[in-house]
């Protein structure tokens, strides 16, 4: 029998439309899916009626399968001449373990390819008006891991980042949020600098909590929130407040 592809398949940041059209096509003819916990169910429910779909999700501290059960399986239905997707929230190759899955099918022999989705820093700064890079603001950004593999706080260089990046986007900060403020102003990082909670962004239940690098975490705590959330630091942050100040004059005007 001949041999099946894997498609390893980036469903985007919440919105089921932010989806691309070449990972909506790949699910509409999947024969088997494998999503995680975050991939929006419209996007489960465009598989045809009888594709099997498997969750492996993981949460923090619980898991629904080991990384290397989920590599077993696509290999193995793939060998079976299967068009197995593997369905990521975000995009595969970014805090998404899809390199790891990668690696795992070119060792088997096992065809497969990579369809990229819009990750979550990408997404959320578009519907949070906080641009990544803003011209005179903003020349550079960076999106780093807030919690490392062990589970505790991510060991990346918080003295460099604290001074070398614009646009700073930790993705799964929030439980290692007091540790990573106190880090960055340890450092020399200005306790005024603006700074952005974003939870669950580009979806319906988006809220987005503005504040300064100071208040993070107080802020944090005072508005419950809770995973998914990503963190924005740098004085682009600032945008936000100022297209908002225009829209409302705008609409002044208009009404008045």
């Amino acid at each position: 029998m001949s041999r099946g592809l894997v498609s390893i398949v980036g469903a985007g940041p919440g919105d089921p439309e932010l989806i691309t059209v070449k990972a909506l096509k790949r699910i509409q003819s999947a024969d088997v899916i494998l999503y995680d916990r975050l991939v929006n169910d419209q996007l489960l429910a465009e598989a045809r009626e009888g594709t099997l779909r498997i969750y492996c999700g993981k949460a923090p501290g619980l898991h629904a399968m080991t990384q290397e059960m989920i590599g077993r399986i696509l290999a193995a239905h793939a060998a079976e001449g299967k068009q197995v997707v593997r369905l990521k929230g975000g995009d595969p190759f970014i805090f998404g373990r899809g390199g790891e899955e990668a690696i795992v099918l070119a060792q088997a022999g096992i065809p497969f390819e990579v369809i990229p989705g819009i990750t979550s820093a990408v997404g959320t700064s578009a519907s949070s008006f906080i641009p990544l890079t803003h011209r005179g603001v903003a020349s550079s950004f960076a999106c780093v891991t807030g919690t490392g593999s062990d589970g505790n706080v991510s060991s990346v260089r918080w003295d460099l980042l604290a001074h070398s990046v614009d646009t700073l986007v930790i993705y799964m900060g929030i439980s290692q949020l007091p540790q990573i403020q106190q880090a960055l102003l340890y450092h020399g990082k200005n306790g005024c600098t603006p700074a952005a909670l974003i939870e669950r962004g580009t979806t319906s239940q988006e809220r987005i909590i503005t504040g300064t690098l100071a208040e993070l975490h107080s802020l944090a705590l005072s508005q419950n929130v809770s995973n998914p959330a990503l963190i924005m630091i740098g004085e682009a942050v600032r945008v936000r407040e100022q297209v908002i100040q225009l829209q409302l004059a705008a609409n002044t005007s208009l009404t008045g």
